[in-house]
Order: C-alpha cells, then structure tokens, then sequence
C-alpha cells in the first residue's frame, strides 16, 4: 500500500472513532440522565434527532458522491475501485466538517469578544435582567438588606421616574 493509502486509512479510523466517541457519549448520557418512568425520546428527543439527521445526511451525501464517482469513472473509461471512492468521500467529509467547526469556531470567539444588544449570546443580557430585578424587588420592598447596591446610571430608570 503507497504512503498515501496509509494515511487515509488512518483518517478513516480516526473518523470513525470520532464517530464512535460520540454515540458512546450519547448512550452514556442516557444511561445516567435517564429519569425512570419517561420516555428516552421525550427527554434526549434534541440530541437524538441531531444525530439521525447527521447520519441520515451523510448516508445521502455517500449515495450521491458514490453516483458522480461512478460517472466520472465511466466518463474516463476507468474502472470503478471503491478505494478510490472512499477516498473522494472522506476528502469532502473532512472538508465539510472543517468547515462547519471553522464556523463554529468563529462564532464561539467573535461572540465572547464583541456585543449585539439585545442578542440571547451578549453579555449585556444579564445586567438588563439583574437591574429589573432589582427594581422589582425595591418596588415590593423585599430586596435583602446584604444586597450590593451597584452601580445606579447602569440600572434602568423605575416606571416612575420615566412618566414624569
């Protein structure tokens, strides 16, 4: 086998000990997660249908890479090695998945880096809901007396002060 034949039977298995590291975690977590008397599906449905629809893509990405391969072999007047075909498949796998985590990636850190107001991902969320409570609860008279008092321009005005 050539240098080249090495080195993607080895990104082979590693793919599918990725693969593999993810179903086990999956079954892993229902195992212990699982509260008895309900249904796996109602309480893992997310993950369980995130990965029947990775799986069920990629069954069809395989059909249709394996359909083109095949053309463009018969095109060429070659014939068709299924080696050859691994190979193309998991090339654009990997460029598939090196996508998407480089998105990923560049979602995570741009937004623990910068703010969108009003975004569920900023960090400005928290301080909105911390100083409305706190309002709330000076309006009800139950704010506890070991409560910080905080930085006042940063809190919202009470209803109050803004009607009038």
């Amino acid at each position: 086998m050539s240098a080249g034949g090495w080195a993607m039977l080895a990104v082979v298995i590693m793919s599918l000990g990725a693969l593999l590291f993810v179903i086990f975690t999956m079954i892993r977590s229902i195992l212990n997660e699982r509260t008895a008397g309900r249904s796996v599906w109602r309480e893992f449905s997310l993950g369980l249908s995130l990965m029947v629809l990775f799986f069920v893509t990629w069954l069809g990405q395989g059909i249709s890479q394996w359909q083109i391969y095949t053309a463009e072999q018969h095109a060429h007047g070659e014939s068709v090695h299924f080696g050859g075909f691994l190979t193309e498949f998991g090339q654009s796998t990997l460029e598939n998945w090196q996508s998407e985590f480089l998105q990923l990636f560049a979602f995570v850190v741009l937004a623990a880096l910068y703010v969108h107001k009003g975004s569920a991902e900023s960090k400005d969320s928290d301080e909105k809901i911390e100083a409305s409570l706190r309002r709330i609860e000076e309006s009800l008279g139950t704010l506890p007396d070991q409560a910080p008092q905080g930085d006042r321009s940063s809190q919202l005005p009470h209803p109050e002060e803004v009607s009038s």
